[in-house]
């Protein structure tokens, strides 16, 4: 999967379950290049949320609901992510 459509694609799926005041999503995939077991077809994501609704949920419990949202990204294309909920 080509990098802009999974970044759509985690946007939405993320959007459609949540309540998002803003939602920024960056490809981090630089920082694994030279790593000994990369894989150009993974990708590291960077999510930052706002998210009144998140806040709310204890962090533990705002992040698991992230991952179960993309789970199968998760699975197939995604090899690392940094979420910062706000």
């Amino acid at each position: 999967m080509e990098i802009n459509i999974l970044i759509k694609k985690v946007k939405k799926k993320i959007c459609d379950r949540i309540k998002c005041e803003k939602i920024k999503i960056e490809d981090k995939t630089f920082l694994h290049k030279k790593h000994k077991n990369f894989d150009s077809k993974k990708f590291h994501l960077k999510i930052k949320i706002e998210s009144i609704e998140l806040k709310s949920k204890k962090k533990i419990e705002s992040n698991r609901y992230i991952f179960s949202i993309i789970n199968k990204e998760l699975k197939e294309y995604i090899h690392s992510i940094q979420l910062f909920i706000n």
